[in-house]
């Protein structure tokens, strides 16, 4: 290896090791706000809080490594085009393509490791975290109520003033309102003096047991004008048992978290394999669909027996008039219910298939998205590097605003393609490669004018054609003028 290798290698090496550092740490920071409400207040010691910490980084490395690569790759070239390095080299013959080789051959190592890494670690991690998060509460009941608030936990809100014992399962002072339906009522208030919080690890469900305690659960009338009384019904127990679901602890919402099922605890051989068992399904399921709705009408059969009819006799025009009146309505009632209950199956079966390939839109979407972090770091390399040359800018000014607007612009795309190709508004394929798709023709853009030393943006091809159309048209007028 030459020097000049050694010496761009050495600070390419450096600086990205930096960026990613920072990066890394200022997405942590992102990943603990988002799960804050579960690491606060809780009793975790500190062995649980890392682990929930460890599991949840892999997760991050396809956000962080490509916006790395980027910004390590604008502030490398733009220092060695600040510092008149990269005009020693060209007055020595060496071009950019020759500079860029040893970084071109790094970028596809970290390509190869970072299609392992979202091959094989990232779904381990996912599986430990999503498990971590179902069994932390039942290795750990007392973290699911905190001391001193209310906590939602399923169809109840639990409060407890006091937490004792080894494992904080001993409760004093418990407060429980229990909704009675999904807009979150409350009608049954329940007050105990001490309580116990029992678990198995091996169920998802915790046990809260309540001692001397009331309960007061008011009561809707009937009657309108009996509910200006607010009726209730009070009760006093010395034991009572309550059953509290802690599956949903651990439910999910797309919208602010980056969970969306299973694909994403699957590798590459598990989710083509998996994509074959869920293409098959559908498939045999509409076959099924199909014969079934075609025997409830009854088309194959009126088919054979019209054509024996025809055979026969000829059948009127109007085939109710050798009908009575009284059979018409009949006919007519039950052509409308077998309607009804047709167009309800089809749409109940039509949103149901929408589902299944939804779900197989995501599994393709998984599946490709563990070639696109390999292509991203590409991407971001021959787009970076030289736009650095451009710019002729170092440092953490300039790179970080190129470099912020151009991983948005790329972040958004891949979200939306990914987003449209689910709803089926698109092939997985397609929406999956959007983003690479959309911006390799600015890599080849940038590259060719960092090749041949133009600017970012050559106002003289925009400003030319202008003024020569101007030219023309003040000269094609003059004589007129002179006349």
């Amino acid at each position: 290896m030459k020097i000049l290798d050694k010496y761009l290698l050495k600070t390419f090496l450096f600086t990205f090791t930096t960026v990613f550092v920072i990066l890394f740490f200022i997405f942590i920071l992102q990943t603990v706000w988002l799960f804050i409400s579960e690491l606060a207040g809780k009793d975790l010691d500190l062995i649980l809080v890392v682990k929930f910490l460890l599991f949840s980084m892999p997760r991050i490395i396809p956000l962080v490594l490509p916006l790395s690569v980027l910004l390590a790759s604008i502030m490398t070239f733009g220092n060695l085009a600040e510092n008149y390095e990269f005009a020693a080299m060209k007055s020595s013959g060496i071009s950019l393509q020759r500079a860029m080789r040893v970084l071109i051959i790094f970028i596809f190592i970290l390509s190869i490791v970072a299609f392992w890494f979202a091959n094989n670690v990232i779904p381990y991690a996912e599986y430990k975290f999503v498990n971590f998060r179902k069994n932390i509460a039942q290795a750990k009941p007392a973290m699911a109520i905190a001391e001193g608030q209310f906590n939602d936990v399923g169809t109840y809100n639990i409060k407890v003033n006091k937490k004792s014992g080894e494992n904080g399962n001993h409760l004093t002072g418990v407060t429980i309102h229990e909704k009675a339906n999904t807009m979150g009522e409350n009608k049954t208030v329940i007050k105990a003096k001490t309580g116990e919080l029992v678990s198995n690890e091996k169920s998802s469900i915790l046990k809260l047991v309540l001692n001397d305690g009331y309960y007061y659960q008011d009561v809707t009338p009937k009657k309108y004008e009996d509910r200006t009384k607010l009726p209730f019904i009070k009760g006093k127990f010395k034991t009572q048992i309550i059953n509290i679901d802690l599956s949903e602890l651990n439910k999910v919402d797309d919208s602010k978290e980056s969970i969306a099922g299973t694909n994403a605890m699957l590798n590459v051989n598990e989710l083509r394999y998996t994509l074959d068992s869920l293409n098959k399904n559908l498939n045999n399921e509409i076959v099924s669909f199909s014969e079934n709705i075609n025997q409830r009408v009854g088309i194959k059969k009126f088919a054979k027996d019209f054509q024996k009819d025809i055979k026969k006799k000829p059948l009127p025009n109007d085939i109710l008039s050798i009908y009575s009146n009284k059979d018409k309505v009949d006919i007519l009632k039950m052509a409308g219910s077998n309607i009804t209950s047709n167009i309800y199956s089809i749409e109940t079966t039509q949103r149901d298939l929408k589902d299944k390939q939804r779900e197989i839109n995501k599994h393709y979407n998984a599946l490709y998205e563990k070639f696109v972090i390999a292509f991203a770091c590409f991407l971001m390399f021959f787009i970076g590097a030289p736009l650095g040359a451009i710019i002729r800018k170092g440092g953490l000014g300039l790179p970080i605003v190129f470099a912020v607007l151009i991983f948005i612009t790329f972040h958004f795309i891949n979200t939306f393609g990914k987003r449209l190709s689910q709803e089926g508004g698109m092939a997985p394929f397609i929406g999956s490669w959007m983003s690479s798709f959309i911006l390799s023709p600015l890599a080849v853009l940038l590259t060719y004018r960092a090749t041949n030393d133009n600017g970012l943006i050559n106002f003289d091809a925009i400003t030319t054609p202008i003024s020569q159309l101007f030219q023309k048209i003040s000269e094609r007028f003059s004589p007129a003028q002179k006349q």
